[in-house]
């Protein structure tokens, strides 16, 4: 399975980026998927998750009621929609894939990674 990342960029704080992550390979309709990023110098942190149904969603304190996460089963793709995005933010973002969203939450290995895209936030 391989996963692709895309929809980084540099955008001004305030604004807005709509992340894609795409499988090919195998489809992940039956895992969980989610977001994690990683700034420069800090640890690697989790983001968002939603559960293979789609119904259920994760999100960490600090992108709460800013970031939303969906997923498209047919396109086998996985979204992150970033509002009033803050410097903070700035971060490569990794798409991954697990087998329930506890993997997510716990911290447990994802089965699978893609590439990350560079997010950058001016303030």
């Amino acid at each position: 399975v391989q996963l692709q990342a895309s929809g980084g960029g540099l955008v001004q704080a305030g604004g807005s980026l709509r992340l894609s992550c795409a499988a090919s390979g195998q489809t992940l309709s039956r895992y969980a998927l989610g977001w994690y990023r990683q700034a420069p110098g800090k640890d690697r942190e989790f983001v968002a998750a939603v559960a293979w149904s789609g119904v259920s969603t994760y999100y960490a304190d600090s992108v709460k009621g800013r970031f939303t996460i969906s997923r498209d089963v047919a396109k086998n793709t996985v979204y992150l929609q970033m509002n009033s995005l803050k410097p903070e933010d700035t971060a490569v973002y990794y798409c991954a894939a697990a087998k329930t969203e506890t993997y997510f939450l716990e911290g447990y290995g994802t089965d699978y990674w893609g590439k990350g895209t560079q997010v950058t936030v001016s303030s």
